[in-house]
Formats: C-alpha cells, sequence, structure tokens
C-alpha cells in the first residue's frame, strides 16, 4: 500500500515501476524532412522556381506599396510554399477550368495573404497570355499583373481572399475558420465518393483559435484523409511570438489529436514537394495530414523581415525601394505610379519561364477526371440513393400523413422539423444535417440514421457528431453548401443548437453570406435550425432561453428567421425555403404549441391555410368592423397567440381586434416590395398607429409592424432575463401568461 502524498513513498514506487510515471503519446504518422537529403524530382527545376518566387515576392511588394496596405509577413513567408504546390504538380488544377467539379480544393484559411494569392494568379495567368492564351479575368476568376495597381482598390484585386477567384474555393478572412470550411468541402467530396484533396493554406497562429482546435478534432474523428494543411510555421501572429500564447510544444496540437505531421523547410522546394508529395499519397492510416513549414515571417522583407511587425505593416517608402532592389528589381519608385514598379518586375519573367509554368500547369491538369465519369463514379458509389438535390424537391400537391398536424393538437414545432428532415433526406441525395451534441433534444436524429453518422467506417453517411463545437458546426456545415458536385449538383445542411447558442454560430454564418454575396455562383443554402426558442426553455433558465439570439440574424443580409406558429405552418415554410434557396434561421419550440384551427371560426372570420405563413404574416383575424375602437395585435410566437385567444372575447367587449400572426418580419417586408396591394390587406400604413406587437423574446423583432413613435409604448415583448421553471411559471413570470398580457394590452392601448 503506498501513500502518494508521501513523498518518500512517491519516490521508491518510481523507482519500483517507472512506468506509472510516463505517458506513451499517440499520435498519426511523423515525419522530419528538414536538411534531409533527398532526391531530385523530374521536371522541378530548383533554380527556375527560386527565380519566380522573386517574381512574385517583386509583385507582392508592390502590389502592398501601391496602396500602401496589406499583409507582407505571411505573404512573404508562404511564397515557396504555394509554388512548390502548383509548380510541383501536386495540385489537381486547370486556371482555364478553375472550377472544374473535379479539381482539388483550395482554402486559404490565412486569407489575409492576398498580396501573395493575387501574386500567384498574376504569374500564372501572365504565362498564359504570353502563350498567346485569351485569358477572360472575370469568367475564369484570373488576375494579371495590371490588376495589381488596383489592389485593395473596389475595382481591384480584394484585401482578403474571395471564392470568386481562382485557387480559392472559400471566401476567408476569420483566423482559424478555414480549417473548419476545408472540413465542410472535404466531407462533401468524401461522402459521395470522390477523390479530390482539400488543401488548407494557414499560418502557425491560427491553431491559437478555437474553432480551429474543433475543426482539427473533427477532420480527424470524420476520418477526413483528404484534408492537406500546408502550415506556415513562422513563430509569429500579429501583436508576438506565438509562444506567449501557445506555451507547449507546437507539434503537439497538431500529433496529439491524431494528425499526420511532415516537417520541412518552408523555402526549401525540394523538401516542399516531397513532403506535398508524400501528404497526397497518405500514410495508409486514414488520417489527415500537416505539414509544418519552418520558414521566416517577412522573408526578404527588409527591417521587418522575421519580425511580428511584417504582418501587416507595409514598409516606408524608401525601405521599399531598397528591398526590391535587394531583391533584383531596379524600380523607378515613384509615388503614385506602381504600375512602372510592376512592369519591371513582370518584365523578369521571360519565355523560359512562361512555358515552365505552362508545363508544369498542364500535369497539375492532367490529374483531373472528366465531370462524366466523376459523375458515374458517384452515381455507382451512391447506389441508388435519389440523385436530386434540394433545387428539385417541390412541396407534394397532397403532403404525405407524416408531414400533416392534427388541428387543436398541441404538437412541439420540433416535431415538425423532425418529421420533414426525416422525410426530407428521402428525397435528396445531398442532404447533411447534425446537432451540437442535442440531437437528442432538438430532433435531429431521425433524419441522421437515414444514412448514418459519417466517420471513418461510413463515409457516405448524411448525419455528423459535432459534439459540442458550435461554431466549426456552422462554418463546416455552412462551407459545405458552397461547393457543386460532378451533375451540378447542390448540397444543403441542417445544423442546429439550442436559440440561445447561435449567436456562438455568428460568425461562421456571417463569413457564409459574404461569400454567398461575394460569389453568386457559389451561393449555398443552409438552415440554421434554431431549437428551444423563448420562455419555452423553462426549467433550464436564463442560460438556455433563447429569446435575444434572432437580433444578430435579423441584422445579416442574406438570411432570414423564420418562426412559424405551428408545426403545419413549419412544414409549409421549410418547402417555401427550398424553393427559395436563401439561408434560414428557424425557430422551433420544445414543449408542444397548440395546432392551429383553419378555416372559418365564425362568421366573418376565416383563419387561412398555414401555407399563408410565407407571407411573413397573414391575417389570422380580421376587425369585425363595428363601432368600437380599433386595435391591431400583430403577434409572434404560437404559445402567445394561443394566450391572446383566451381573452380576446374579453379584448372584444370593448375593440375591434385584428390579430396578424407574424411568421417572419423579413419575409413581410419582402412582400411589401414584391406584392405591395397583398401587403396592404395583410396591414395596411392606415393601421400601422393601431398596432400593438407582441413576441415572446426580443421586442425589437416586430418594430417592422410600427410606425416610429409607437414602438416606445406599444412593443411588448421579453427585455430582461428571467429564471428558472416550468413554462407556464416562466410565462406568468414575464407577465406573457394570459392575466398579464391582458393586463400589457390594455395598458399600450
Amino acid at each position: 500500500m503506498y501513500n502518494i502524498l508521501n513523498q518518500k513513498e512517491l519516490e521508491d514506487l518510481k523507482e519500483k515501476e517507472p512506468q506509472r510515471f510516463k505517458y506513451s503519446p499517440e499520435g498519426g504518422a511523423y515525419l522530419n524532412l528538414k536538411n534531409l537529403e533527398l532526391e531530385p524530382i523530374d521536371g522541378v527545376d530548383l533554380k527556375k522556381i527560386e527565380n519566380l518566387a522573386r517574381i512574385v515576392r517583386g509583385l507582392a511588394f508592390s502590389a502592398i506599396e501601391g496602396i500602401k496596405s496589406g499583409h507582407p509577413g505571411g505573404s512573404s513567408s508562404k511564397v515557396e510554399q504555394i509554388l512548390a504546390m502548383i509548380l510541383g504538380g501536386i495540385i489537381a488544377f486547370d486556371p482555364m477550368q478553375e472550377k472544374h467539379p473535379g479539381r482539388d480544393r483550395v482554402v486559404w484559411s490565412a486569407g489575409h495573404c492576398t498580396p501573395l494569392f493575387h501574386a500567384t494568379l498574376a504569374l500564372i495567368y501572365e504565362s498564359l497570355e504570353r502563350q498567346g492564351v485569351e485569358i477572360d479575368k472575370e469568367k475564369l476568376g484570373a488576375v494579371l499583373p495590371s490588376c495589381l495597381k488596383y489592389f485593395r482598390h473596389c475595382s481591384g484585386p480584394s484585401g482578403h481572399v474571395e471564392s470568386r477567384y481562382a485557387l480559392a474555393d472559400v471566401s476567408t478572412g476569420s483566423s482559424g475558420h478555414g480549417f473548419s470550411a476545408a472540413l465542410g468541402l472535404a466531407t462533401l467530396q468524401k461522402s459521395n465518393g470522390l477523390g479530390a484533396k482539400v488543401f488548407v493554406i494557414a499560418g502557425d497562429a491560427e491553431t491559437e483559435e478555437g474553432i480551429s482546435y474543433e475543426a482539427r478534432n473533427s477532420i480527424v474523428s470524420m476520418g477526413m484523409d483528404n484534408v492537406i494543411v500546408t502550415l506556415d510555421f513562422n513563430g509569429f501572429g500579429i501583436d508576438g511570438p506565438i509562444t506567449e500564447v501557445i506555451a507547449s510544444p507546437y507539434i503537439n496540437h497538431w500529433w496529439g489529436l491524431g494528425w499526420n505531421v511532415i516537417e520541412a523547410n518552408g523555402h526549401n522546394v525540394l523538401e516542399l514537394c516531397h513532403a506535398y508529395q508524400k501528404a497526397y499519397e497518405g500514410f495508409a492510416n486514414g488520417r489527415p495530414t500537416v505539414v509544418i513549414c519552418h520558414a521566416i515571417k517577412g522573408k526578404y522583407y527588409g527591417k521587418l523581415e522575421g519580425t511580428a511587425d511584417s504582418h501587416g505593416t507595409p514598409a516606408p517608402h524608401e525601405e521599399y525601394v531598397q528591398i526590391m532592389k535587394n531583391i533584383g528589381f531596379d524600380v523607378p519608385g515613384i509615388d503614385g505610379e506602381i504600375q512602372k514598379d510592376i512592369d519591371v518586375v513582370i518584365s523578369q519573367l521571360d519565355k523560359d519561364d512562361a512555358k515552365y509554368i505552362l508545363s508544369r500547369l498542364e500535369i497539375c491538369k492532367s490529374k483531373i477526371k472528366p465531370e462524366n465519369e466523376l459523375s458515374s463514379q458517384m452515381q455507382k458509389i451512391l447506389n441508388g440513393r435519389p440523385m436530386a438535390d434540394y433545387k428539385s424537391i417541390k412541396r407534394p400537391e397532397e403532403l404525405p400523413p407524416e408531414l400533416i398536424f392534427k388541428e387543436g393538437e398541441k404538437i412541439a414545432t420540433r416535431k415538425a422539423t423532425e418529421a420533414f428532415f426525416k422525410w426530407l433526406m428521402g428525397q435528396n441525395g445531398f442532404f447533411y444535417i447534425g446537432a451540437g451534441d442535442l440531437m437528442k433534444s432538438i430532433l435531429t436524429g431521425a433524419a441522421e440514421n437515414v444514412y448514418g453518422i459519417i466517420n471513418g467506417q461510413n463515409p457516405l453517411g448524411r448525419g455528423i457528431r459535432f459534439g459540442i463545437a458550435e461554431a466549426n458546426m456552422a462554418m463546416m456545415s455552412t462551407a459545405l453548401t458552397l461547393d457543386s458536385l460532378p451533375g451540378g449538383f447542390r448540397p444543403m445542411s441542417v445544423f442546429a443548437s439550442y436559440g440561445v447558442f447561435t449567436t456562438i454560430m455568428s460568425n461562421p454564418v456571417r463569413m457564409a453570406l459574404i461569400n454567398n454575396a461575394m460569389d453568386e455562383a457559389s451561393k449555398g443554402f443552409f438552415i440554421v435550425l434554431a431549437a428551444h426558442d423563448g420562455m419555452e426553455t423553462a426549467e433550464d433558465g436564463p442560460t438556455h432561453h433563447g429569446m435575444y439570439w434572432m437580433s444578430l440574424f435579423d441584422a445579416y443580409p442574406g438570411i432570414k428567421v423564420y418562426k412559424p406558429m405551428d408545426a403545419n405552418e413549419t412544414i409549409e415554410m421549410l418547402f417555401y425555403a427550398l424553393k427559395q434557396g436563401e439561408p434560414i434561421a428557424l425557430s422551433v419550440m420544445r414543449p408542444g404549441t397548440p395546432v392551429l384551427k383553419r378555416g372559418e371560426i365564425r362568421p366573418g372570420w376565416v383563419v387561412p391555410q398555414a401555407s399563408e405563413a410565407t407571407n411573413g404574416a397573414y391575417v389570422f383575424k380580421p376587425f369585425s368592423e363595428n363601432d368600437k375602437k380599433k386595435v391591431v395585435l400583430a403577434i409572434c410566437g404560437g404559445q402567445v397567440l394561443a394566450n391572446v385567444l383566451e381573452i380576446l372575447p374579453e379584448l372584444e367587449n370593448d375593440f375591434d381586434i385584428k390579430i396578424i400572426a407574424v411568421t417572419s418580419p423579413e419575409l413581410f417586408e419582402e412582400l411589401k416590395k414584391n406584392d405591395p396591394q397583398k401587403a396592404n390587406l395583410i396591414l395596411s400604413d392606415d393601421e400601422r398607429p393601431h398596432v400593438i406587437t407582441l413576441h415572446n423574446g426580443w421586442p425589437g423583432f416586430l418594430y417592422r409592424f410600427l410606425l416610429p413613435p409607437n414602438y416606445l409604448n406599444q412593443v411588448i415583448g421579453v427585455d430582461h432575463f428571467l429564471k428558472s421553471g416550468p413554462v407556464n411559471e416562466v410565462y406568468q413570470l414575464a407577465e406573457f401568461d394570459v392575466k398579464g398580457l391582458k393586463e400589457k394590452i390594455m395598458k399600450a392601448i
């Protein structure tokens, strides 16, 4: 018996059984190529590539000088890495069919390195043009040297990477998010039996970002051995050395998660070509590979070389001129005439250089399989699954029984999404769904189980097990929808968490929406399933009462918040979302919500069919057209409506009440633009002064239904945190029960 608190006994134990004090770490494969004598690679002309690296740096430095803005540090340290990937013939890529479905995908997780990105494209397309190839810049997402003088101008190459360009498949810029985006693209390829690799161009400081841990973990757990990260290990972030943030050995953050790790000199093209080729082949262990490229930040960028300051600090003009001379370009260096400097740089690209680049690009092109071959391969591997995407799914004239809910019953809207997504999985071969370790609560499991969870043993699954990793879940799921499969099929995704946690996903969603706006051709469709919205989360308390989440999504362009009243409206709004193909955030409830009775309630009062919810608002009850004071109640939330209906007879004793059911203020705003006559029948401008809004959450969600001064007095919502308790108690505490609502409405009137 040992007392391990006794130091002497602890030392005795260590001497007798040393294995108890040692941990043998487990990871992927490991290979160190630094300073290893390596065989030359046929066709890889190191001298030529060294000269081309000099030209790329010259173009990048000139572009930065022209706008006196940009990121020289990471751009300069990655030059040899990018050229080795392309000129080493590693990547499957055709610059004249830059979005061919058979290409390898590229994600610039280090999305700030646009001086390098655009300079590389300029080198490629200038070489093609010199060989007589006609370049359509807009069609090809190409950049030419003459474009670089407009770098970071509205009319020129972008400040961060956008997917409308060649050699970029996701718009990036938020550090660490590129790993998750790559996971989405890799999942789409592997889960459809396709062999494309996904290259991630990353910086070492991105490992600090929480979302990157989530992604690195999921890439391994989901079996995505088609991901290759080229990681620029230069030792600096923006503010200083990464060791100030990452104190443990850097390699542990990759190898310890199960990645294969290759180390190489980030400026040695031969080592890099060998490293990338090995990463492409893999280690036959089903794991992804990271190539850690030991490099110098701001390589050749004067006094800033090897410093954190090189990250985003352009050199002073005189120093820039000297930097250019030091790397062999005798530029005029006249302020405001950067094109002359660019001309000096590109003039050193001779005919042989251009021919060499084209010959190496032919090797990259030869790795791409024809689209018809890929389509046949995909269809064979998917073996009988419906070869249809969301664009082809139409609402059946007669809904299947599982998508119809009986009027008068209390049914949670999450039950409607459970039924719909399971049904949809049987119709759509390219539909993906998962939840943030909340599948059993949000009820995504029925759909996930149709084809099973994606992992190494089930690569063709459609369900995704994210774990508690909302940020990665959102970025991965949205990025997955931004790509096209052979045959033009477009994937869609649903990713779910409690409404209160959707704010954690807001930046990845924002990044995807930016991609949609910047690159119409790759516009993706996804659904943010915001479950347990509002006070209905009840006993979980204010930490889980998701009453304010929609304030953020309501503000984002390119996504609309849908909040159906009941289960039948939920089904209709989902079909509408498929038809529109625009991302939505869908609010669903945990407890049973009354399924509304439709049709004639009494003479003059006819409740419209559930499909009217797709207008964003509809007249649930019209005015009785009597002599009483008119009041319009604009109500959002099924339970709120149910409570108001209980007190309606009392309200009608003194007032002529019109009820508008609100399911999406943004959809109603859209209706006003597209069909103002119909919108006016729902709510006319003359009626707006009489509107009182009621929402079981953020009051601002219904501001669109009011005239400017009215929101001060005529908004009924929840503007403070509540407490834990059963639903009825929480509603009572918020004064949203029958008694409380009556008092609030009477006060507002």
